[in-house]
C-alpha cells in the first residue's frame, strides 16, 4: 500500500504550486498547463472533501488525509504518463502534511510524512495572499490568511525546497512562473543531450 503514495520514475520537469487556499494556485496550473501545452494535476482533497461535505455535511477529519494523500498521487502518476515536458501540480503532499499539522496540533500521520518529505519536485511556486478571497464550502480561514502563508513558507525552507514567491495579478504570476520553467527546460536540455 505504501508504494501508491511514490511517484512513478519520469523525465518530467515537475512544478507545485503551493500556499493558502484561495491564492490563486488552480487558475495559474490551469494558465500553465495550457502554456507548455501540458498536463495539471487537480488538488484532489477539493473533491473528495466536497463530496463529504455534500453527503455528509462535515469537513476534513485526520482519518480523511492518507485517502486524499492516496488520491492525489494516483492523479499525479496518471497524469505524468500523458503530460509533455512539464507536470504542473496543484498540490502535493507536503501542502497536505502542513494543512495535517496546522489543523491537528501538529500532528501528520508517519506514512504521510514519509511521503511528503520523499516525493521530489523541481520547483515550488509558493502563491502569496495578495489575491481576493473566495469563499466556498470547503475554504474556513478568511483571517488566517498570513500565518497560513508562513506556515507554507517554513514547511519550504525547512525541507530545502526550491521556490519561488509568487506575487501580483494573475498575468504576472504567469509571466513570473513560466521565465522560471523556461529556465528548468533550458537546464533540462542541455543535460539530455
Amino acid at each position: 500500500m505504501e508504494e501508491k503514495l511514490g511517484q512513478e520514475p519520469t523525465n518530467l520537469i515537475k512544478v507545485v504550486l503551493f500556499g493558502p487556499e484561495s491564492t490563486g494556485k488552480t487558475t495559474l496550473s490551469k494558465q500553465l498547463a495550457a502554456h507548455y501545452h501540458t498536463e495539471w494535476v487537480p488538488e484532489y482533497a477539493r473533491e473528495y472533501l466536497q463530496d463529504k461535505w455534500d453527503r455528509e455535511q462535515k469537513t476534513c477529519e485526520p482519518h480523511d488525509l492518507l485517502p486524499i494523500a492516496y488520491g492525489q498521487m494516483r492523479l499525479e502518476n496518471q497524469l505524468a504518463k500523458k503530460a509533455n515536458r512539464v507536470l504542473v501540480c496543484d498540490t502535493d503532499l507536503l501542502e497536505t502534511k502542513v494543512y495535517s499539522e496546522v489543523y491537528y496540533n501538529s500532528i501528520c500521520d508517519p506514512l504521510l510524512e514519509e511521503y511528503a518529505l520523499k516525493n521530489n519536485y523541481d520547483l515550488y511556486f509558493l502563491t502569496y495572499i495578495d489575491t481576493p478571497w473566495e469563499a466556498d464550502d470547503l475554504r474556513d480561514k478568511p483571517d488566517e490568511r498570513e500565518r497560513m502563508f508562513l506556515h507554507f513558507k517554513e514547511a519550504l525552507e525547512n525541507n530545502n525546497r526550491k521556490f519561488v514567491i509568487l506575487r501580483g495579478d494573475k498575468a504576472s504570476r504567469l509571466s513570473t512562473a513560466v521565465k522560471h520553467i523556461d529556465k528548468l527546460l533550458q537546464k533540462h536540455d542541455r543535460i539530455k543531450f
